[in-house]
């Protein structure tokens, strides 16, 4: 009867468990040593309902846990993974029922036996299937996003080597053993088999010796090599890292960013200046990349020539943890060198040109497979600049400033924050406490000329809809979003406070809004200072309008369209398909997408306070985005953001067309369908400029005396 002996032909096999447990004990030493690392980091709040967790990981394949969803995203790649992951996950089980087998229950024997040497044979292929596609790819295709360190070839070559001295092995016994006496069992390890047939002619005795060699040299590579990883973490401890990442992934909403406390008395730096300022959860992020470039491949800064490429925020950030490490670990937090010998981590590790670069759009966040998030630590690192060593562009400085004295970013801005409802009567929430919603204009629509339009067609729309709104008027300010993107934190929080006790004086319960960047602050990050509404994006609200017949979509409107999704309405918050639902209820119009759509679309180039940076021509993401939108045919493009309308139409502008397409608001486009024209155009359209900051001493936007 076929059977599995452990040992056969292997003296003092015994031995064995003694490696295995020498391996176990290097393998939580070295992750002791990490851990102990890790901790280092500030506090992050990610060990609360861990059973909620462990659900989530498991059980709920929507959020992308071990069932892989966001690897598999890029085909060749995830089948790549797939094929490693599950070969391994394959062989695993061999060392694992042979113990059981031998210590718990006899069962390796008969069919059982020849079934699982079958498994097992084919797992070592989908490894062997997958590693071949990674060093093809690697090093042969050689896609930009990929930068080969040494690394790479030794886990490749390491993996390799497990599976190969593995099936010699095999061949080894089945020609000594079986080949002979019992050749049908021997074609139940076809790769075994195989290895046979060419040792088989060597003679028993050689085989028997060759074996004998072969079993510890293919045990000392795999116990040798799990030791190498878990001791050094190289590459390789991804394997420990990334699971335990994604276990602890952010939840809920995306991209709330973490007060700090700005007090006289507050210990430390504001920002990260070091590596222990940022979170042990930050830390773990550094372990867990494997510089698969997915995060850089989606970057629109990295798109557009800029010098950011995520994965290489990261990969410094590592590099300086991993320099720091003995230090760290020996208690000298600082080692041997005085404090201004270690690098600041903001314009030292990363520098300025990556920092500045970033527009917090999240792509790199949502392309990553282990959930690393690299937009946190670039705002950590913009603070301390900010913060503490007040370095900061002349062009945000001057919009920082002009929310601190006008409350809005606008420095040029001529138009009141009422201007916009010219020839039209909205009450102010100070006169009309009756109202169901306010509405929250934002700066950009209630002050640039390029917006007004989209305020006051949705001011109109809900009218018609018999939805009572009123606004603030000169009682609005900022919200804070760009200064706590660029990283002036201080500043959010006194505008944040300041708008929650306006609110709150009004008693207002629930706004409505048409910018993604106020949506996201007021109903994510204000209830971090007690400021808890009910808010809803425009978009929303107006597609419930439509589906309860309360907004009534009758004119024809020819159009074909393209829609370009906002970051902070999309991306973070998942409203995908209700403004494409709108677009299609319009009579008449034809959606058609750009290359990159949906949770593969890029951001306009205006977030996190590139607005208002000075940019190369050939390196403005709304040039980019505007010749994907000229190349689907539309003549009209759409979307649902003021930062995007202004973007687009710059860009397209810029591009040299007779007849560029015309960018509108979505909500514009609604208006065109429900409602008649005004007799009085209330707003007159302005000038087209190519950029709305062009320097820092321009004459319009930075210079301009005004405000409200």
């Amino acid at each position: 009867m076929p059977s599995r002996e452990i040992f056969w032909n292997i003296q003092f096999g015994e031995l064995v468990y003694l490696l295995g447990a020498l391996l176990i004990v290097a393998v939580v030493y070295g992750l002791y040593r990490r851990l102990r690392l890790w901790r280092m980091g500030s506090e992050d709040d990610r060990l609360r309902d861990i059973p909620g967790r462990v659900r989530a990981f498991i059980i709920k394949t929507k959020v992308d846990g071990l069932w892989h969803k966001r690897i598999i995203r890029n085909r060749y790649a995830g089948v790549m993974h797939l094929l490693i992951f599950g070969g391994f996950g394959i062989l695993l089980m061999g060392p694992f029922l042979d113990f059981m087998s031998e210590h718990v229950y006899k069962f390796m024997e008969g069919n059982v036996y020849l079934g699982v040497s079958l498994m097992l044979d084919v797992g070592g292929l989908l490894v062997l299937a997958g590693l071949g596609m990674a060093a093809y790819r690697r090093y042969v295709v050689r896609p930009s996003k990929l930068n080969n360190a040494l690394d790479d070839a030794v886990a490749l070559s390491l993996l390799a080597g497990i599976i190969v001295t593995g099936y010699m092995l095999e061949g080894l016994r089945i020609a000594a053993s079986e080949l002979d006496v019992h050749p049908g069992w021997s074609v139940w390890s076809p790769v075994g088999f195989v290895f046979a047939k060419a040792f088989y002619p060597l003679g028993t005795d050689v085989n028997l010796a060759l074996h004998k060699s072969v079993w510890w040299g293919h045990m000392l590579v795999s116990m040798g090599g799990m030791g190498y990883v878990a001791l050094s973490f190289t590459k390789l401890a991804h394997i420990f890292a990334s699971p335990l990442n994604m276990f602890l992934r952010t939840q809920g909403s995306k991209g709330v960013l973490k007060p700090i406390e700005i007090t006289e008395e507050r210990v430390g730096a504001l920002g990260a200046a070091k590596l222990q300022d940022l979170t042990w959860k930050d830390l773990i992020d550094l372990d867990a990349c494997t510089r698969c470039g997915r995060c850089q491949e989606v970057c629109p800064a990295n798109m557009t020539g800029k010098p950011l490429s995520p994965k290489m925020v990261i990969q410094e950030l590592k590099a300086h943890m991993v320099q720091r490490a003995p230090a760290l670990l020996s208690g000298k937090r600082d080692g041997k060198a005085s404090q201004e010998e270690v690098p600041l981590l903001a314009g030292g590790v990363v520098s300025q040109d990556e920092l500045w670069s970033c527009t917090t759009c999240g792509a790199c966040e949502e392309a990553c497979p282990v959930f690393i998030e690299p937009v946190k630590k670039i705002i950590e690192l913009r603070r301390n600049l900010v913060l503490e060593q007040g370095e900061i562009p002349p062009t945000l400085m001057a919009a920082l400033r002009s929310v601190q004295d006008r409350g809005h970013p606008w420095k040029g801005a001529s138009a009141s924050r009422t201007d916009w409802t010219e020839g039209f009567e909205v009450k102010n929430v100070a006169n009309d406490g009756d109202a169901e919603f306010l509405f929250w204009v934002g700066c950009t629509a209630a002050l640039q000329e390029s917006s007004m339009k989209s305020a006051l067609a949705l001011a109109r729309i809900l009218d018609a809809a018999g939805v009572k709104i009123s606004i603030l008027g000169h009682e609005e300010s900022c919200c804070g979003h760009p200064a706590r993107r660029i990283g002036d934190e201080y500043l959010f929080q006194c505008q944040a406070q300041q708008n929650i006790e306006t609110l709150k004086r009004h008693n207002v319960k629930k706004i409505i809004t048409a910018c993604p960047h106020c949506y996201h602050t007021l109903k994510d990050e204000y209830p971090q200072f007690g400021g808890d509404f009910e808010v809803v994006h425009h978009i929303e609200f107006l597609l419930q309008l439509v589906k309860d017949g309360r907004l009534k979509l009758t004119n024809e409107v020819k159009a074909v369209v393209a829609y370009q999704d906002p970051c902070y309405l999309a991306r973070y918050h998942g409203i995908y398909d209700a403004p494409r639902k709108l677009a299609a209820a319009v009579p008449g119009v034809e959606l058609v997408e750009m290359e990159h759509c949906g949770a593969n679309g890029i951001c306009c180039g205006a977030g996190g306070g590139r607005m208002w940076m000075e940019e190369e021509p050939e390196q403005r993401v709304n040039r980019l985005r505007a010749k994907e939108a000229v190349a689907t045919g539309a003549d009209t493009v759409l979307t649902a953001c003021p930062f995007c309308l202004q973007m687009f139409k710059d860009g397209l502008n810029g591009l040299g067309l007779e007849e560029p397409p015309e960018a509108i608001d979505l909500v514009e486009l609604l208006e065109r369908s429900a409602l008649e024209p005004l007799k009085t155009e209330a707003v007159a359209e302005a000038p087209a400029e190519e950029k709305p900051v062009e320097t820092a001493a321009d004459d319009g936007i930075l210079s301009g005396v005004g405000g409200e």
